[in-house]
């Protein structure tokens, strides 16, 4: 439906949308340079958008040529705007494009690093080492041996000599004991040692450099500003 055929009082309860399809929220009245467009049931907000800006409407929606972005930073209070010095006629038979120029935006990203922060995971070995060590003890041994001990007491009675008499030498060789010392090795398991693992938390701080941009205006003039 065009607009130039629009009965206004119609477009009252009716949807209102932005440029991107954005919900504005809902017409509440019509004046005659504005369109109050009311959004919430409980914090109601309330748009004053220019009757310039709308663009079309097809019997249930209005649909305005601006970002609900916009709509919100520029159109938003709580009282209707003061009327212009510039009639319906005249506003009606501006070019579509000198009425638009105001309105158009330009959009620039400002773009800033951000900190990406990953875990890996890394292996390291422990080593057990066994290793021999050569020590010397003492062990207390009790032997035991045979020694001989020489008596001398006169002859019994009961005692007799040979018949022949003693021509040469003769030995009696007496037999004696004595215990020997031997030493073996046997290994033996003396204690175990015992390896554990557990898991230890750490808190480290990573520091690195980020960039960020940041938007200046500088006009024809020379004069910059910092936004």
């Amino acid at each position: 439906m065009s607009l130039s055929s629009t009965d206004w009082d119609d477009v009252v309860k009716k949807e209102a949308r932005g440029s991107n399809d954005e919900d504005l929220g809902e017409v509440q009245e019509v004046g005659q340079n504005y369109v109050l467009v009311q959004k919430g049931m409980i914090n109601k907000e309330k748009f004053y958008i220019p009757r310039d800006l709308a663009e079309s409407y097809d019997g249930d929606v209005l649909r305005f040529r601006i970002s609900e972005e916009d709509v919100k930073s520029r159109y938003m209070r709580d009282t209707p705007p003061p009327p212009t010095t510039t009639s319906t006629q005249e506003r009606t038979t501006m070019p579509r494009q000198e009425r638009t120029a105001e309105q158009e935006t330009t959009t620039v990203p400002l773009t800033e690093e951000r900190l990406g922060v990953s875990k890996t995971t890394s292996a390291r070995e422990a080593t057990i080492t066994k290793e021999p060590v050569t020590e010397t003890k003492t062990v207390e041994v009790p032997v035991t041996h045979e020694e001989i001990s020489v008596e001398r007491r006169p002859a019994s009675g009961s005692t007799t000599a040979s018949d022949r008499p003693v021509q040469s030498r003769t030995e009696t060789k007496v037999p004696l004991k004595s215990e020997e010392v031997q030493v073996t090795k046997q290994p033996y398991v003396k204690e175990e040692v015992s390896v554990k693992k557990k898991p230890v938390t750490e808190t480290k701080t990573v520091t690195d450099q980020v960039t960020s941009e940041k938007a200046r205006i500088k006009d024809t003039g020379g004069e910059e500003e910092e936004i």
